[in-house]
Order: structure tokens, then sequence, then C-alpha cells
């Protein structure tokens, strides 16, 4: 079976885990201190205004990204918990009852922890090409050095985090959820032989888009002022929503030819990023990564069931 005639799956790594997210629901499988998984599932509810948004292009990239910024809290939040939960430590109802209401408002907090990242990331390169204005003065040159600046600042944020032992370890487990979507979309069977040998880059990965906004707001800048410096915040932080459709619509293409020998490497530039957001994980990272997919699968499959009966 080909990749594209595949039901497309995303995913996201989380603390000791690996979450997935399917058309029906999201699952997340941690590893316990005690070397056991414990899952988390979300369904998804259907939202017919969200879905006809979806269908519109350049606006549908915007509302994903909302959807996944809020649904991916959700499960960030159990993992982080469940990870701090010491070996046969149970939570009493009112602590469960406490913690659902953080995780429930995490959703809000995931999105705007995005907005603002993404506003910081716009503005402070802006800024600091202005400042060299005297060295660079040419309207061409400040955008370019704008963007030069932006992926410094973004390939350095990358680099010094990874130098952590806890988001290395996240990033470890961001490769073994691209090896587990590889092996699938491959037809392979999802053991942690199989899941191994898959690559842990990917073409539809976060990463990837996150370079393309840079890509694509270097282009898009280009049609409006730089001068003066106040004008040329404000359209920088009104061209984000125009910048991250733009670069949804980039990232879809790009994953279309990824089999097109010619074409594939479009996508190299995201690839090439994904050397710094996602490490090679050890057996173990793959067996939890699998045993999300797992039941995600088994999950979706439940739901197709119950929607074939009614």
């Amino acid at each position: 079976m080909k990749t594209m005639d595949k039901p497309l799956y995303g995913g996201q790594a989380v603390v000791e885990g690996v979450m997935f997210a399917g058309k029906t629901h999201s699952v997340t499988a941690v590893r316990r201190n005690d070397g056991t998984i414990e899952y988390f599932s979300l369904p998804r509810r259907a939202n017919p205004t969200l879905a006809a948004f979806k269908k519109i292009p350049f606006v549908r990239g915007i509302i994903a990204i909302i959807e996944a910024s809020a649904n991916g809290a959700k499960h960030l939040q159990f993992a982080s918990e469940r990870y701090e939960v010491a070996p046969g430590e149970e939570q009493a109802d009112e602590e469960r009852s406490s913690k659902l209401t953080l995780i429930l408002g995490a959703a809000a907090i995931g999105v705007l922890s995005f907005l603002f990242a993404k506003t910081i990331f716009t503005l402070v390169p802006a800024l600091a090409a202005a400042s060299f204005k005297p060295l660079v003065p040419g309207r061409i040159g400040q955008i370019l050095l704008e963007g030069v600046f932006k992926l410094a600042l973004l390939l350095g944020y990358i680099y010094f985090i990874s130098l952590t032992p806890l988001v290395k370890r996240v990033f470890q487990y961001h490769g073994a959820e691209h090896k587990v979507i590889n092996a699938y979309e491959a037809g392979w069977p999802l053991t942690v032989e199989h899941v191994q040998r898959a690559s842990r880059l990917h073409y539809r990965c976060g990463s990837s888009f996150i370079l393309f906004t840079v890509i694509v707001g270097l282009f898009l800048y280009l049609f409006v002022p730089t001068d003066p410096l106040w004008l040329r915040m404000v359209n920088r932080l009104a061209l984000i929503p125009v910048v991250l459709g733009v670069s949804f619509e980039v990232l879809q293409f790009t994953n279309k030819l990824r089999d097109v020998p010619l074409l594939r490497w479009l996508g190299y530039p995201g690839l090439w990023l994904q050397r710094l957001t996602t490490k090679e994980p050890d057996d173990d990272q793959v067996e939890v990564a699998i045993a999300s997919f797992q039941r995600l699968l088994h999950l979706e499959a439940e739901a197709e069931a119950k929607k074939a009966v009614q």
C-alpha cells in the first residue's frame, strides 16, 4: 500500500512518552518510573464549523495549529504529572479532580504559549536587523538579515535546550514517534525491530513547519515596507496568520511530493532541522511509541465499527 493510501496520523513527543492523534481520538502512552506503560486518551469532538474551515486552503492550517496546540497541551500535562508520581503512589480523588481541571485548562495555555513564542520569534529578529540598519540600509538587505537572525535564533534555541537531559529524552521520543509513523506508512510490522529500521525524520513534522515559517516569511516580507520601524513591527504581527497558513500548505505540498525523485528535495530543509529536534531512540522508547500508536488504532477501529452499525 502506498503512503498516500493510508490514513494520515500525527503526533508529538511528551515527557517519557508519545502522543498520537487520529480522526476520532488522540492517545498518549508514557513510561512510568516502575517501568509500566500508562495511557491517556481523548475523543475528538466533531465540530461542523471547524470542519468547514478545515476545507479552506490557507485557513485550515491555522485551525489545525490551534487544535494541535490545545489538544497537545492536555497530553503534555498528563505526561508531566504521571512522570512525577512515584512508583506505587496513587492520587486521591480530590487530587485527580484538581489535576483534571489543570489538564482542561492547559488547552488555552497551549494556544497562548504557541502564539507568544511565535510573536517573540517574529519581533526579536526584526528588531535585531533594524539595529544594523547603518551597516545594512537597503530594504532587501534588511529582510535577508532579519531572516538570518530568525534562523540563528531558532537553531540556537533548539541546540541549547537539546543539551539538557530531559529535552534530549523528549527528542528521542520524537524520533520514536517518527519511526512508528514511517514504519506504519511503509506497511512494516509494528515491532521494535522493524520500527528501529525506519527513519527518525518525517516530511509532515512540526519542525519542518517551523522552518517553513522562516522561509515563507522571508518572501512575504518583500511585499510590505520595512520603514518606519513601528510599521515594520505591525506588519510582522499582522502577517503571522498569513505566514502560518501558507507554511502549512507548503508542508502539505512537500509531503505529497516526497515520493517524487526530482521534487522530494523541496522538503529537505525541514528534514535537516529535524536532525536537531529528533534523536535516535532506544528500544524501550520505541516500545512506548508503538504501544501508543496501537492503542490509537484500536480506538479508531472501535469508533469506525460503532459508526457502521448506527
